[in-house]
């Protein structure tokens, strides 16, 4: 039998009212953090190689660790830690030391706070290790007592947090690659996947738990639902029921594709890019891990990257990745790509743990 190919015809770009994000921060504490001068040499590393080196550092000083990120500029891993000797053995291992306030353990208290007495639809909290803060954000939805609340919880966490504002409104991005439709609502293909031996896709959660069964651009049915899970989580896995082509690549909407060959976790700071059916590429960097996003709908998802990549309605399920390494599916956020905006993805690794899927 011939393979065909799911379309990748251009996909028409999203009207509607730009808006911006305008995040003005309401810092109720300065973190005092202060950067070491490193005693041996630095390595210059690419972002998932500093991502793997972070990994081992954090096994090696458990406690003393208190995040990470990748500066793109000299191509270093800065590691946050709490005290010197911490610190020597980053700068032995070829990471950049930073002295920093708040340990890990004390941020993760603090997102258990926000959990348990800030939980307000339109709010995401996420760690960010450049502030050594947990970084909250609030949509426009969050106004009069609402917001008291929120202000009120994370002024009492002090140096630990950070409130900032957003003028768009947080939502998962249903209406990401190639298109794909069913029962009158459009996702994006995030990535092709093996599992047993047969064919999948990975795409967003809330968009799996909308259809059951999807179709090409052009109408043609090409898989139904294997798995899915949202809120919480959000991604879903699509068995292929149709013979077409399955490659592990993303579409560039330039003509061309990106080969994927595997997947990673994503690094504060690493440059990434997403591709969509709605906006197509865009790119960006990632800001903030482990981020939590109350949607206005109530639905709650935890454990997110976070990046300043624009997307809009119809991108959900996309691709987020970096050179050949897939690292996440598009959930939601704010903004569009007229003005900028937050972009909230779950992480690809998680959702090919779960399904017992790879990259093939």
């Amino acid at each position: 039998m011939k393979h065909r190919r799911i379309s990748r015809k251009r996909a028409t770009m999203a009207g509607g009212a730009a808006v911006a994000l305008a995040v003005a921060a309401v810092t109720f504490q300065t973190a005092n953090a202060s950067e070491e001068t490193p005693t041996f040499t630095v390595k210059s590393l690419t972002a998932v190689a500093a991502g793997n080196l972070a990994s081992t550092l954090v096994e090696d000083l458990g406690g003393d660790a208190a995040g990470s990120y990748y500066d793109a500029t000299s191509r270093a891993l800065v590691m946050n830690v709490v005290d010197e000797r911490a610190a020597e053995t980053v700068r032995q291992a070829g990471g950049r030391a930073r002295l920093v306030q708040n340990s890990l353990a004390e941020l993760k208290s603090a997102r258990q706070t926000l959990a348990d007495r800030a939980a307000v639809p339109g709010t995401s909290w996420a760690l960010d290790p450049v502030t050594n803060k947990v970084v909250v954000t609030a949509d426009r939805t969050v106004t009069g007592g609402a917001w008291d609340q929120l202000s009120g919880v994370v002024e009492g966490l002090g140096g630990k947090a950070e409130l900032r504002k957003t003028a768009g409104e947080f939502k998962p991005f249903v209406a990401g690659g190639d298109a794909i439709t069913g029962s009158g609502g459009r996702c994006s293909l995030g990535f092709n996947v093996v599992k047993d031996g047969a064919p999948y896709f990975l795409t967003a959660g809330h968009c799996t738990e909308a259809i059951q069964t999807w179709s090409d651009a052009q109408g043609n049915e090409i898989g139904t639902n294997e798995g899915s899970s949202f809120p919480g989580d959000d991604y879903g896995l699509v068995r292929y029921t149709a013979d077409v082509a399955h490659p592990s690549e993303v579409n560039l909407y330039n003509g061309s594709s990106q080969p994927i060959t595997q997947a990673a976790e994503a690094t504060v700071g690493q440059q990434v890019t997403r591709s969509g059916s709605t906006t197509q590429v865009h790119d960006g960097q990632v800001t903030g891990l482990d981020a939590t996003v109350n949607y206005g709908n109530g639905d709650i998802v935890d454990g997110l990257i976070q990046t300043s990549v624009c997307a809009e309605p119809g991108d959900s399920g996309g691709s987020l990745f970096a050179g050949d390494t897939a690292l996440g599916l598009t959930s939601g956020g704010s903004g569009d790509c007229s003005s900028g905006g937050v972009t909230f993805f779950q992480p690809v690794t998680e959702a090919l743990t779960v399904f017992g899927a790879q990259i093939g």
